[in-house]
């Protein structure tokens, strides 16, 4: 004999139109050799819990966090610090006797806008430049000294060549750094040269016209040259000095103060 008997009591109706999953009653009797036990259920049809019913259960039942957990890290905090200067001397005002940061950025700027010059003129020379003295009206002269090989081309007949270099680069150099900006170029010492040998010749045709007392006419020059005439003879008490002519024949005439 079987050891369960199975006696269906409700085979179940199915849903609307047929859908659905039935219940079903049974009663299920056990057969022991000692006795009959009657034991009597429902059945309900099993369905096996998705994943994702797991994972959720898992959630539910997971205990919850104590105080002696570990909790996840807080994000760190930045502390906000001053952005470090960049150079201590931008914006701010030379200390007295300290020169002001533009005059160093003006000096590299001559420099680096001449030797650009000169790379284009296939030229190979060194650029320095540096403040002379300051003028009456409060500027200050910025000298830039070209030394290297074969630069003779650079100067021309009379240095016309290297005045019209001179106003080119002060032109550009002052457009840059939108102000009015006074180059001298030299090439390998000839305007410290130059200057000296022109001084010396004002010199001697002032002593000339102080002892004949008849006005002379020197020879056209550039404006740079003739204002070193100027400069040179503005004090002497017995002669002065005047310019004539038009460019590029303009001359500087030597007169006795009274005449």
């Amino acid at each position: 004999a079987d050891a369960v008997s199975v006696e269906v009591l409700d085979a179940g109706n199915k849903g609307l139109f047929g859908l659905g999953k039935p219940q079903v009653r049974v009663r299920l009797t056990v057969n022991p050799a000692g006795g009959v036990a009657d034991v009597q259920t429902e059945s309900t049809p099993s369905k096996a819990p998705s994943r994702r019913a797991k994972r959720v259960e898992a959630e539910v039942e997971a205990p919850p966090r104590r105080n002696g957990d570990i909790s996840p890290p807080e994000p760190e905090r930045v502390e906000s610090k001053p952005a470090p200067v960049a150079d201590a001397r931008q914006g701010v005002p030379a200390k007295e006797g300290e020169p002001h940061p533009e005059h160093d950025a003006l000096l590299d700027r001559a420099e680096s806008v001449i030797s650009k010059m000169l790379h284009l003129l296939n030229l190979e020379a060194q650029v320095s430049a540096n403040y002379g003295p300051t003028e009456r009206d409060g500027r200050r002269n910025i000298h830039v000294d070209i030394r290297g090989n074969d630069l003779s081309v650079l100067i021309g007949r009379r240095s016309e060549t290297l005045s019209a270099f001179q106003y080119i680069a002060s032109l550009i150099v002052g457009k840059e750094e939108q102000q009015f900006v006074q180059l001298t170029v030299d090439v390998e010492g000839y305007r410290d040269r130059r200057e000296k040998q022109l001084i010396q010749m004002a010199k001697r045709m002032a002593d000339q016209v102080a002892k004949s007392g008849r006005r002379q006419t020197l020879e056209p020059m550039p404006s740079g040259e003739r204002r070193i005439i100027h400069i040179a003879l503005r004090d002497h008490p017995e002669v002065k000095t005047e310019s004539t002519g038009e460019e590029p024949y303009r001359k500087v005439m030597i007169l006795p103060k009274d005449g």
